[in-house]
């Protein structure tokens, strides 16, 4: 493809490194340039509007126009646009936020401590969890399990929870004292004539002996989404963390959330861990945390691992933890006056009214030659495309179905994320009836177009 010198494509490809691309055929395709958005839409350089299924990265919940947020940013920005909350100093945006956070938790919590990301929230909580087992006398109880197929971010801790291959692959990940679990995705794991209750006791009976064989005085944390997100939109099995839970507490292992996709109503619920009846002692959020206007996470603790980080840090004299921009008042704002929003406009309610519309939609899939399984709750769902529905066997993976799809999904005007042959749809909560309708639309006629490019390739299925 040739690019017209000095066009945004151009001088994309010449100077910028893209996180989650094909660095060589970036060099020759180059990016869709997305120049505003409105709503549920963004539209490129050239005018054309795209349906944004994905809320941009699982994350722009109130969609691309919400001016309340660029109120909040641009009235905090003139009266302290920075202030930071190391050595006893602090600011009424992180305060705020922290004390509406703790509100609002599933659980009862402690206290909250600001990051970024959420890739910074969970490379934080590794170290409370490392952290909390030396202030106890447990310095051996360090090992963190993780499940395959999670994904908690790309530090090199967080990275190491993922339990995704390519996020390892070449970076000499994983890092010491990570260990992955099994993958609760019933659909692909389940063996012939286990009920779901049944898979689920099997996981739970596993994760057992993976704490007993690596010794349960070296395991010091669990972590988990409440529905598993990059991995492919895995929803857990009936009775699943009812079980896993009651291993944990067996063994004194801390339970983390991750509730940096799940959070803030996308479950239908607003926590995912409300969602799933679980009870975490930590606690990761982020994304819709500001609909991703600006950057920020949190972690929320409970008074267990508080209280052990106050006799540590003041054994040391300091707790020696935190970002040039932890709380940043700019951000803070933002998610503030987000949360308000949510709060006021009943996103959650929304959310329970037009998911079901969305769940059932996709579930018509079910009916496309190419589709295996649909799964998801709320506003969050997945559609797997198979070879084979009686078998449930796969694509090919050097095909590049789910990949395929996206672009032609891409050319239709909607944007997906292709998670191996699964599709993801994670569009902004404020989406309507008739926008979750035209998003299933353009799905149905991206699938019809990828079946024919099968058939044009000479790629059986059935």
């Amino acid at each position: 493809m040739t690019f017209v010198p000095n066009s945004a494509s151009a001088r994309d490809i010449a100077h910028h490194l893209h996180p989650y691309t094909n660095l060589k055929v970036h060099e020759t395709e180059g990016p869709l340039v997305i120049t505003r958005g409105k709503g549920v839409y963004v539209y490129d350089e050239d005018g054309k509007d795209y349906l944004e299924a994905m809320a941009g990265l699982w994350s722009a919940s109130l969609g691309f126009s919400e001016p309340r947020l660029v109120d909040a940013a641009v009235k905090q920005l003139k009266e302290l646009p920075y202030y930071h909350t190391f050595t006893h100093k602090s600011h009424l945006p992180s305060i705020d936020l922290a004390e509406k956070l703790k509100s609002v938790a599933p659980v009862p919590m402690s206290k909250v401590i600001f990051q970024n990301s959420g890739s910074e929230a969970n490379d934080t909580v590794v170290k409370l969890v490392w952290y909390y087992h030396n202030a106890i006398g447990k310095p051996e109880k360090k090992k963190i399990i993780s499940r395959i197929k999670a994904y908690h971010g790309v530090t090199v801790a967080s990275a190491s929870l993922t339990g995704l291959p390519n996020n390892h692959r070449d970076f000499d990940l994983p890092i010491a004292n990570i260990l992955h679990a099994d993958c609760p995705h019933y659909y692909r794991f389940a063996q012939d004539g286990e009920s779901e209750e049944d898979f689920a006791t099997r996981l739970a009976d596993n994760l057992e002996k993976l704490i007993l064989k690596e010794g349960p005085e070296t395991v010091g944390g669990f972590i988990a989404e409440p529905i598993m997100g990059a991995g492919g939109v895995i929803v857990p099995p009936k009775t699943y963390f009812e079980k896993i839970q009651a291993v944990l507490q067996k063994y004194d292992v801390l339970f983390i959330v991750d509730e940096v996709i799940c959070g803030f109503g996308r479950t239908g619920n607003y926590w995912g861990s409300q969602t799933f009846d679980l009870k975490p002692d930590m606690l990761s959020c982020a994304k819709a945390l500001s609909s991703s206007y600006l950057p920020i996470s949190a972690v929320m603790v409970n008074e267990k691992v508080y209280q052990a980080m106050v006799v540590e840090s003041e054994k040391i004299g300091v707790f020696g933890h935190g970002y040039t921009y932890s709380g940043h008042p700019v951000c803070a704002a933002v998610a503030l006056e987000t949360l308000k929003i949510y709060e006021e406009r009943n996103i959650v309610e929304h959310v329970q009214q037009v998911g079901p519309r969305m769940q059932a939609g996709l579930r018509k899939f079910l009916d496309h030659p190419l589709v295996g399984e649909v799964r998801g709750t709320g506003l969050i769902g997945a559609v797997e495309m198979v070879q084979d529905k009686k078998s449930r066997a796969s694509f090919d993976p050097k095909l590049g179905l789910g990949a395929k799809l996206a672009k032609i999904a891409q050319a239709n005007g909607l944007i997906v994320r292709a998670i191996g042959d699964s599709i993801a749809f994670t569009p902004p909560l404020v989406i309507t009836e008739a926008e979750i309708d035209d998003m299933l639309a353009r799905m149905k006629k991206s699938l019809d177009e990828a079946l024919a490019w099968l058939d044009e390739q000479g790629v059986a299925h059935s």
